[in-house]
């Protein structure tokens, strides 16, 4: 039932995917960058917040005129407080989206879950600074957020005397509880900021930055909405008159109004179970764990390139063990940050089918899907091409299957992620008896395993090690990122390819018989 509900959900995602791709362009599109776009707007509620905090007054009679002061401010303060509105939602919402895309594609799971644990109490931080941001301003609004929140902690039994009963009167309410107020709303802001460092330092070249493009057009459109729809102040609170026209925030509110509908019994089973269940997650079942890549220090130089390609800094250097004469140093696999993808077995200079050895060893490999499974399997699916041109594909497990890739004059091997595979198998491939290999896994800028493709792209170009050999004909290579959804585009696309190669036989076959001919009047 979960995994059907996963599968839906994904299929969703790559739907609006594949639209944003043609609006924006995969490298800007929002929906790659939720992560980021999340940052950026926190660095503006920062700057906003700062200024509208230099004008705020704490107080119960002062907070709402000093806000209302700064939001008739004609050259930037109205704009400063509905940007700091906006962005607050905006950020809440692509937390969420962040978190849901985490769970449909199923990256929350096994080395994972640390990613999984930081983001959840961080988005019951983001719920706790917006609420107590509306009730800073103690318009009707903020009177609404109060009693309401306070009529939930009374019910839990933790206070003797109900909290609800100090808003009862104006005269209950000082200004030293809304000082207390401020400092959790800005000390909250602080700890956020420290989770969110905290939720990408397992994360190897970690992004926080959403691409400039991105971040101009996000930042403008948050102005134009603030200057088409200016956030605005309620009427001021008063606790003799109950509120009974609401302009609720939906973003942060939505769960108030079922206090009106439900007993609040049920409310806290809603609120806390709903976050309880998404804190336990990642082991809801637990999931079986994979095979972790294995350091073999007789092919081991130290060179470093696997830790710096590990996607999540699972792989560190140390001292050698083994005293070798040459190297000082060795990889070290921390096996509770390993998830299996294979990328250091791509990135490790021993990776070479090419070695004369009768059994194929490497550096750094995968237990269960070794490099000497993998050169076997390549000549095994080659020999059983049949056809004039023969293509072999390399995919991942993640994207379009490779055992549905049912095409005449091709065979296709699946990876843990294809930045798994080393590049001196697409020369290999082809000194073998292919006319071509095609690369293939998520699409550009969703891989599974986070930069994959991005690095398999600047390992064919020579600007990663290890690089693709310079002769190596790259009209017999050929790149096509497709998703689970985009089979039938990679099959336009192989078929396309398999032209390519027929024409390009066609000419060396021509040039060589051209070579080969006795010249004219011998």
């Amino acid at each position: 039932m979960l995994r059907q509900i996963q599968q839906i959900g994904h299929r969703g995602f790559l739907l609006a995917d594949k639209l944003g791709n043609v609006v924006f362009g995969s490298a800007n599109n929002p929906l790659y960058h939720l992560g980021t776009l999340s940052f950026f707007f926190f660095y503006i509620l920062l700057i906003t917040g700062i200024y509208v905090y230099i004008f705020f007054e704490t107080g119960v009679t002062t907070s709402y005129t000093s806000v209302e002061e700064l939001t008739q401010q004609w050259y930037l303060g109205g704009v400063m407080r509905s940007l700091h509105r906006y962005a607050s939602d905006a950020m809440l919402a692509t937390m969420i989206l962040h978190l849901s895309r985490g769970f449909f594609s199923n990256r929350y799971r096994g080395a994972r879950w640390f990613s999984w644990s930081t983001g959840v109490p961080m988005l019951v931080m983001v719920f706790i600074l917006g609420l107590t941001g509306y009730w800073l301003v103690w318009d009707q609004l903020g009177q609404f957020v109060a009693v309401r929140t306070m009529e939930m902690i009374d019910w839990l039994p933790i206070i003797a005397e109900p909290t609800a009963r100090n808003f009862l009167t104006n005269t209950s309410i000082t200004d030293l509880f809304f000082r207390l107020l401020v400092v959790t709303h800005l000390g909250l802001g602080l700890f956020l900021l420290g989770g969110m460092l905290l939720h990408v330092n397992r994360l190897n070249e970690a992004k926080i930055n959403p691409p400039r493009v991105l971040a101009i057009g996000s930042f403008l459109a948050l102005v134009v909405l603030s200057l088409v729809k200016p956030a605005l102040s309620h009427a001021p609170a008063d606790l003799t008159v109950s509120p009974t026209i609401l302009n609720l925030d939906w973003f942060y509110m939505f769960f108030y109004p079922l206090m009106d509908i439900w007993p609040m019994s049920y409310v806290w089973a809603f609120v806390g179970g709903g976050t309880l269940l998404l804190f336990l997650l990642p082991w809801l079942p637990p999931q079986k764990r994979e095979h972790v890549a294995e350091v073999y220090l007789d092919d081991c130089s130290g060179c470093n390139l696997c830790v710096q390609d590990c996607p999540y800094e699972a792989i560190r250097l140390e001292p050698r063990s083994d005293g070798h004469p040459r190297f000082s140093r060795e990889a070290m696999v921390i096996a509770d940050h390993c998830v299996s993808c294979g990328i250091c077995v791509g990135s490790c200079p021993f990776s070479s089918p090419n070695r004369h050895a009768e059994k194929l060893t490497t550096g750094i490999d995968m237990p269960n899907r070794n490099i000497q499974h993998l050169r076997d399997n390549t000549l095994q699916a080659i020999e059983e091409i049949s056809g004039d041109i023969k293509i072999l594909v390399y995919g991942c497990d993640h994207a379009v299957k490779m055992a549905k890739l049912d095409i005449p004059g091709t065979a296709a091997l699946s990876l843990p992620c294809t930045g798994a595979l080393p590049p001196s198998f697409i020369d290999y491939a082809i000194g073998h008896g292919a006319d071509g290999v095609m690369l293939t896994g998520c699409r550009k800028g969703d891989c599974f395993h986070r930069p994959g493709n991005f690095w398999v792209e600047e390992r064919l170009a020579g600007s990663r090690k290890p690089q693709l050999k310079r002769s190596i004909d790259r009209r017999r290579l050929m790149v096509s990122w497709a998703a689970i959804s985009d089979k039938k585009e990679l099959m336009v696309d192989i078929e396309t390819f398999r032209r390519q190669l027929s024409e390009l036989n066609s000419q060396e076959a021509q040039a060589s018989a051209g070579e080969t001919s006795p010249a004219p009047g011998r």
